[in-house]
């Protein structure tokens, strides 16, 4: 998801690429009434997590907790088209089909090609269909992510976004990073004045802390916050908690980790083996049973593994698996 800004400014290691074609980060939607396709009509959680599937982001954006991201269908280093632009187009249609009604992007994956391949492939959109996008990380060059989050930027970057993606409003504009050189207080003023012109329906915030959450909020109202969390990473549990608290929804970015490797004994293998699924798909389940604000949302270029993660959604992990899974963070 937003990954790219803390590998190249923050030191954190590149470990998504590890798994490039299996799951990744950014976009989808819904077909108004197909929501059972993948989704279905009774609870698959254990008694861990609440058992509703969906999440009302603000009073009245409802949504599948298992979004789609699509800032891998975009080319090389998240930058430029991707050399096989149809399937990027059929698998956006795909999403649509299994009924994921939540798509996260950015107008810097691209930059900018994301949201127009999204418009391509879904415009006009379903009713139902929540677009998230974010504001505020700028692109000079391939594998380069610099914040600008003064007023300013923030809202030519609306505008572009408003124009790329087809809309009039932005149902979820995210404050893709707090700037160093802005107070975030005028990062989402900005914001609040383009809520207040009509040009964005909710605000989220990314990559940020409790603290600076209550700062905005002081501000302007906040829905969600995007924060780099899975199995392995949990470095964002104090925001998670103030999510739940504040029934903020939580979107993981990089949901699943790493994953490779792992030796046939460890949690998330004998999981994968009892359900006949992989290790991808358990992390995922795992990450909807552990909150019920929490939306994950990965993504991929290819179909089978498009297929293969929103399916997570259907995945029951037993109350010993999910302790067992729930414990390495230990």
């Amino acid at each position: 998801m937003t990954d790219e800004l803390f590998q190249a400014g923050h030191g954190r290691s590149v470990t998504r690429r590890r798994f490039l074609g299996i799951s990744l980060a950014s976009g989808a939607a819904l077909v108004a009434g197909k929501s059972d396709v993948i989704f279905g009509a009774e609870s698959t959680t254990t008694s861990r997590m609440a058992t509703n599937m969906t999440f009302k982001l603000g009073d009245d954006l409802t949504v599948n907790r298992l979004g789609f991201g699509a800032m891998r269908i975009t080319g090389e280093g998240i930058w430029g088209w991707p050399p096989d632009r149809e399937n990027a187009l059929k698998v956006l249609r795909r999403a649509v089909e299994l009924g994921v009604n939540l798509i996260d992007t950015a107008d810097a994956y691209g930059p900018e090609t994301s949201e127009l391949l999204i418009a391509e492939a879904l415009h006009p959109y379903p009713n139902g269909l929540v677009i998230a996008t974010k504001g505020g990380l700028t692109r000079p060059g391939p594998g380069d992510w610099v914040p600008n989050c003064r007023p300013e930027h923030l809202k030519q970057a609306l505008e572009g976004s408003l124009k790329r993606l087809r809309l009039e409003r932005i149902d979820l504009y995210q404050l893709h990073t707090v700037d160093s050189k802005v107070p975030i207080e005028e990062s989402v003023g900005a914001l609040k004045q383009m809520q207040d012109a009509g040009k964005i329906r909710h605000i989220g915030l990314s990559n940020v802390d409790p603290e600076e959450i209550a700062r905005a909020r002081k501000i302007v109202p906040i829905v969600s916050v995007q924060n780099r969390y899975n199995i392995e990473d949990r470095k964002s549990e104090n925001v998670l908690a103030y999510c739940e608290k504040e029934n903020l929804g939580f979107l993981p970015w990089f949901p699943v980790g790493g994953g490779r490797g792992l030796k046939p004994e460890h949690p998330l293998s004998l999981a994968a083996k009892a359900h006949s699924v992989s290790v991808y798909q358990v992390a995922l389940a795992w990450l909807l049973e552990r909150s019920p604000v929490m939306l994950p949302i990965p993504g991929t270029s290819s179909l089978a593994h498009l297929e293969e993660n929103v399916a997570a959604a259907k995945l029951k992990l037993t109350p010993e698996e999910w302790k067992a899974i729930d414990a390495l963070a230990a």
